[in-house]
This record gives structure tokens, C-alpha cells and sequence, in this order.
């Protein structure tokens, strides 16, 4: 596909999600707030059915005496709900205060502010040309041209920019002469910053030098507002699961191989949040911390990252749109043993990109060593001071797990996939859209727009028609509509407009049955099932509804 039709794809897509009631932004009627977004009627359904998948999957499906296929044994893994504000001391352990930060550099003349991998440019030789009054260039010069532009149409934006600046008519761009691709600003040296020219301004040198930007957003506990006070919104919630491993364990009759479950809200300041709900600064993580014994781990971490990549496949992404990629030992976090991303080719990417859907990770002990014993230094040693005292003292708790079969007392080695709910649930709604024709009331094929959501993740479920609103169909209809509720299953009633009309609605929100009662339901208590995808029109006895509607959706 090309890069444009993947753009238009992705227009349309944000499009449907706010005409359709599945995404809006935030504080949208105050001009919205970049970085944060409210999920509509049918988006949060289809988010709560993502979750409720997940939950299934990790938490309810697994149990020390069955075997999983591909697991060395059986294990168990249990929920927790931690808090979303958490004693200070977890975040200067685990390294985020020191080191949860992303590069960024400010514009002098505009007091933009820029996170430095987002910015893209590319070099190219000429002269600038100069300020009123100024004398110009005495000879051409490579200068490197910026734009906050992402995605296919970064190279465009930049080509047009560097026309403007180096003198050049919009109809010769292609004399311009270009050195290399298009690429970030975090590649260009300190030292030529003088000849970056930022993306709102036409002069050079006017940013400064790269610098941190902790992630982590600060708030207060209690009346005063001091350093005392001081403590963080979650970046994650990982940690939570951390620092709870001797609660579960003294609480619980869990034994090594286990796992600790959560789902709920973290927060990262981001720079430049963008993609739409990709990267914002409000966002629904779903986490799971699985402790094994160390001579295991390996085991444990081919067995989580291949099950983790099936739960995606399983659930209506194509394998052809997702890759399972390993990092390079450049990539790895100190502490990690090692790491895989699994990534799906968002359509807001260039063909044969992919973004990160969840990342599963082999920590080591690192976690449990850090909590106990203070924040570990990339020697897994614990980090000092010049005066040898642990510059962040850990708990002091005894978070080694001790096996009473076999006797051995030993620090659990960590293996935690960590998926993002958001980017699941962005990542299903690109993956369902689709459009194609389908048949009108007069029989005539007609375009329509259609979202192809695995039945189980469908905010919707079935839809109940009469086809008129007489002879006694309304209210069967409504009959059968009260039955599928009371059996769980996520109904709605619709008596407006023509058939066809309504067929579409729900094609729109992606329904994956309609039940249409005519004059022959009125006659023998038959209905008419209509399959979204196929538009196949199946004749089924309305009481049989629910166990059939209920036996499709365990498929």
C-alpha cells in the first residue's frame, strides 16, 4: 500500500472513531488537551471487551494443575489493584526518577520545546538566504532542515521548508541537493546544531543543547506543597507488583512458577504525544510480572513471548500486519536478560514500519533485588554514593521466595509482558476497518464501510430489526432483544429507518449479527441472522437464539 492511501486510511479511521462514538478528545468543546482522550459509548465497550480478553487469558485460563500447550508446567497467576500514587522511594529504586527521561532541546526564538528523537530533518547544501539588511552567504553550506511533520509526509514538509530558506522556487525543488534520507535530529552531533535550522523558524542555530526531561508527572500529598510532600503519578505499573510480591506470596497459596496480574491507568508526561491514542500522556497499561526460579527463566521467557504474540492473532490482527522482534544486546536495558517487542504495521506508519503493541521482558532479579536491597547499578550491584552509602536504600524486606519441597531459598527471576490497552484497542480498530459493497434494499450493490472486530471484542453483539412496525413484530422483537440481554450478551433495538440503513449502522460499529423478525417470525417463531462479514441470511428459531449467539462467541 502506499504511503498516501495508508495516511487516507488512517484519516478515515479517526473519522469513523469520532462520528461513531468510539474516540474523542478530551475537553474537546475547550479546544481538547494534547495527549489525553475520552472513550465514546462503543469505544468503551470495545476497550472493556480488550481488557476483559486479556484478563481471560492471563488471570482465568491458567491453573497449576493443567498444563498450558508449550508451558514446562502448570502455574497460576493472580490479580491486584494497586494504588496509582505510590511511596517516592519505589520510583528513585527502581531508576525512574534518575533515569525515566527522554532527550529535548528548546527553540530560542519561538520557546518551542521539542523532544529530540521526534524531530526529523535531513541535510542539504546551499545558501540561506539572508536576513533584510544581511549580506548573503559567501559560499553554499550543508544546513540541516527540520520538521515536527511524522510519518510519509515528512519528506515533503522538509523539501518545502528548505525551498523557502534556501531561495528556491516551489517548482525547482528537485535541484535541491540533498545528502542522505530523512532522519532524526537525535543522529546530528552537538557541534552542528549551529547549522539546524528548527521547524518554526527560518534562521540556524537557534536551539539549544539536548537536555533530560523527567517523564514523570509531580504532584503533592497533604496540605503543604514541599519536597518532603513530593511524590509521582505511576509511569507504570509494574512496580506495584513488585513491591506487593511478599503480600501475595504470605497471602495466597501461590508457589513458584506464578504470576501477578494488573490492569489500570499510568501516566508519562510525553513531549509531543501524536499517532491519535498511540502515544499519550493518559493510558491503560495491562501487566503481568511472572516469578520463576532462575534456571527456568529462559523457559518461561520463549514460552510468554510466543503466547503473548498468539493472543494478538487469536484475536483478529493478521500475522502478515505483526512481526515478533527480538533486540539487539545494543537496545537491552542493563538489568535485561533480554526482550522481544511485538509490533503491528500501524496504518499512520510507512509501508513496512511497525509500532510497538507490547513488549515482554526478561528482567532477571533485578526488580526484587533492587526493592530489598537498594537501586542496583549496571553491574546489578547495589549503586553508591562517593561515601559508599547506597544513594537509594531499598525496603530492607526479604524478597527471596523460599521453596518448601525442595528446600532452596532464591531471588525469583522476572519475566513481565507488558501490553498497552490503548494501543490494543487502536491497534484492533485499524486492523477491522474495511470497506466493500454490499447489497441495498433494492438489491443493488452499494459501498459501505464496515469494522471487522473479532465477535468476543465487538461492542456490540447482535442487533435486533423488525422489519415493520406492526402485525406483532415490535414487540417480539423487543422479546427477543430482553433475552439477549438477560444472557449477558451486548444487544441493541433498532426500528428506524429501512433495512438496509440499519444493516449499515451496525456494519459501521461492527456488529457481527442482526436478527431481523418479519411476518414468518409472527408465523412460526423463525428469525432471520444475518452475518456481518459474509452477509450470509441464516433462518434459526428464535429460541435458540441465545445458546446460539453464545456457543459463536466461544469460538
Amino acid at each position: 500500500m502506499a504511503d498516501k492511501a495508508r495516511t487516507a486510511r488512517m484519516e478515515k479511521i479517526v473519522a469513523l472513531c469520532k462520528r461513531r462514538g468510539f474516540i474523542f478528545q478530551s475537553s474537546e468543546i475547550y479546544g481538547g488537551l494534547n495527549g489525553f482522550w475520552d472513550y465514546g459509548p462503543l469505544g468503551v465497550e470495545l476497550k472493556r471487551n480488550v481488557r476483559q480478553a486479556w484478563w481471560n487469558d492471563m488471570v482465568v485460563a491458567n491453573d497449576p494443575l493443567f498444563v498450558q500447550a508449550g508451558a514446562p508446567q502448570g502455574f497460576s497467576i493472580v490479580g491486584i489493584e494497586t494504588s496509582i500514587i505510590m511511596h517516592p522511594q519505589v520510583w528513585k529504586v527502581s531508576g525512574h526518577y534518575d533515569l525515566f527521561a527522554d532527550k529535548m532541546v528548546d527553540c530560542k526564538e519561538v520557546k518551542g520545546r521539542y523532544r529530540l528523537d521526534h524531530v526529523k530533518g535531513r541535510w542539504v547544501t546551499g545558501k540561506l538566504v539572508p536576513k533584510e539588511g544581511a549580506a548573503p552567504a559567501a559560499s553554499d553550506e550543508e544546513w540541516f532542515i527540520t520538521t515536527t511533520v511524522d510519518g510519509p509526509e515528512a519528506e515533503e514538509a522538509i523539501a518545502k521548508r528548505a525551498g523557502k530558506i534556501l531561495g528556491v522556487k516551489s517548482n525547482e525543488l528537485n535541484k535541491l541537493q540533498w545528502k542522505g534520507n530523512v532522519t532524526s535530529l537525535a543522529t546530528v552531533p552537538v557541534a552542528k546544531f549551529t547549522h539546524v535550522v528548527a521547524p518554526e523558524v527560518n534562521n540556524p542555530a537557534t536551539l539549544t543543547d539536548p537536555r533530560d526531561f523527567n517523564l514523570m508527572f509531580e504532584t503533592y500529598t497533604g496540605a503543604l506543597q514541599s519536597d518532603e510532600n513530593k511524590a509521582f503519578l505511576r509511569p507504570e505499573t509494574a512496580q506495584g507488583m513488585f513491591v506487593n510480591f511478599k503480600n501475595v506470596c504470605d497471602s495466597t497459596r501461590v508457589k513458584v512458577p506464578f504470576g501477578i496480574a494488573q490492569i489500570g491507568k499510568s501516566f508519562r508526561n510525553e513531549i509531543t504525544p501524536r499517532n491519535f491514542t498511540f502515544r499519550s500522556r493518559e493510558f491503560e497499561q495491562m501487566e503481568m510480572e511472572f516469578f520463576c526460579h532462575p534456571s527456568e527463566s529462559q523457559q518461561w521467557y520463549s514460552y510468554w513471548r510466543d503466547r503473548r504474540f498468539n493472543w494478538y492473532f487469536k484475536h483478529g490482527l493478521k500475522k502478515e500486519n505483526m512481526i515478533l522482534r527480538e533486540h539487539e544486546k545494543s537496545e537491552l536495558a542493563h538489568y535485561s536478560v533480554g526482550t522481544a517487542d511485538i509490533e503491528y504495521a500501524f496504518p499512520f506508519l510507512d509501508d513496512g514500519e511497525y509500532g510497538e503493541l507490547e513488549g515482554v521482558a526478561h528482567r532477571g532479579d533485578f526488580d526484587l533485588r533492587s526493592h530489598a536491597e537498594g537501586k542496583l547499578d549496571k553491574n546489578l550491584q547495589v549503586e553508591k554514593n562517593a561515601d559508599g552509602q547506597p544513594k537509594y536504600r531499598g525496603s530492607g524486606e526479604n524478597l527471596t521466595y523460599f521453596d518448601d519441597q525442595t528446600r532452596e531459598r532464591f531471588v525469583p527471576h522476572v519475566i513481565e509482558p507488558a501490553a498497552g490497552c490503548d494501543r490494543a484497542t487502536l491497534a484492533f480498530l485499524c486492523e477491522a476497518y474495511c470497506e466493500d459493497e454490499a447489497p441495498d434494499d433494492k438489491g443493488e450493490m452499494q459501498s459501505r464501510v464496515v469494522m471487522r472486530f473479532h465477535p468476543r471484542l465487538a461492542p456490540i453483539k447482535a442487533a435486533v430489526f423488525p422489519l415493520v412496525k406492526k402485525d406483532g413484530q415490535p414487540e417480539k422483537a423487543l422479546e427477543i432483544y430482553q433475552a439477549l440481554k438477560e444472557a449477558g450478551i451486548a444487544a441493541t433495538y433498532d426500528a428506524q429507518a429501512a433495512i438496509g440503513k440499519r444493516y449499515r449502522r451496525m456494519d459501521e460499529a461492527g456488529t457481527p449479527w442482526c436478527i431481523t423478525v418479519d411476518n414468518d417470525t409472527i408465523k412460526d417463531g423463525t428469525v432471520t441472522v444475518r452475518d456481518r462479514d459474509t452477509l450470509k441470511q441464516d433462518r434459526l428459531p428464535a429460541s435458540e437464539l441465545v445458546s446460539e449467539l453464545s456457543q459463536r462467541l466461544r469460538k
